[in-house]
Order: structure tokens, then C-alpha cells, then sequence
């Protein structure tokens, strides 16, 4: 192996070997929004999306997808999540989701996080898509990482 330990000599990905880590408490949190329309953002508000409760499903699809990140992208690790919090929070222009993930582990929960947040707006998305053509999806972002020893 090489200096980078998740690229063989040959050039191929390898996951990152995270076996000599201490069992931390890890800590993760992000965030993101979407854009909507005014009469879009009435609709959710009144419960009126065809798909229905567009904030409920759009919560449960986000924390769904935090205990799929590894299955979703090639290189993560498998963790045992003891916390996914999603919410969603209606503002005038649009949706606010942020997320929370917890573990005890050997590495991080920020893809976790960050994976919650895109699904959970992508969802609203597919939602209300019908109804808006100018949705706008941005400032996905990871608020906070932590580990603490135990």
C-alpha cells in the first residue's frame, strides 16, 4: 500500500481501514434548503399536496436514508446509528431541513447527516414537483462534527 491507505498499488479504492481507531461517541449535524414558490410553500402549509403530508414523509425519507448512507455510497463504512433526528421547518420561501446523527463508532457520521438532508429535500421535491417548476435546491452544508473519547 501506498501513503494514501483507501488507494492500492495498483490505483483502486479500497475502503479506509478504521480498525486501529478508538470507539468514540461521534456527533454530526447538517443542514439544507429549498427554494419554493409562495403558493407552493400555502400548499404544504394547508396539507394539500397530492403525495400528501409532505414534512412528515419528508423527515421519515431522510432518516431512512441515513441508515442507507453506506449502501449508497461505495466507500462508506456500515454504522450502527444509536440517533438520526430529521425536521423539516417551512419558512416563506421554502423548506429548512436539518439532521442529526449519533453514534459510537471508529469514524464519522457526517455522510449520515449530510445524506439525511439530501434526501429528505430531494423528497420534498419529487413531492411538489407537479405543482413547481422553479424549485431550487441549495446550501447543503455539514453544520457540526464531533467525537468525544468514552
Amino acid at each position: 500500500m501506498n501513503k494514501l491507505s483507501h488507494i492500492d498499488n495498483k490505483g483502486k479504492a479500497n475502503m479506509v481501514d478504521v480498525g486501529h481507531k478508538p470507539q468514540q461517541m461521534r456527533i454530526a449535524q447538517a443542514s439544507g434548503f429549498i427554494e419554493l414558490q409562495a403558493e407552493t410553500v400555502k400548499l404544504i402549509r394547508e396539507n394539500l399536496i397530492k403525495k400528501g403530508d409532505v414534512i412528515t414523509i419528508a423527515e421519515i425519507a431522510g432518516i431512512q436514508a441515513a441508515k442507507e448512507t453506506s449502501r449508497l455510497i461505495p466507500l462508506c463504512h456500515p454504522l450502527q446509528l444509536s440517533k438520526v433526528e430529521v425536521k423539516a421547518e417551512v419558512t416563506d420561501s421554502g423548506v429548512r431541513v436539518n439532521s442529526l446523527t449519533k453514534c459510537i463508532g471508529q469514524t464519522g457520521v457526517e455522510m449520515e447527516a449530510l445524506t439525511a438532508v439530501n434526501i429528505a429535500l430531494l423528497t420534498i421535491y419529487d413531492m411538489c414537483k407537479a405543482v413547481d417548476k422553479q424549485m431550487r435546491i441549495r446550501d447543503i452544508k455539514l453544520d457540526m462534527k464531533e467525537k468525544t473519547d468514552l
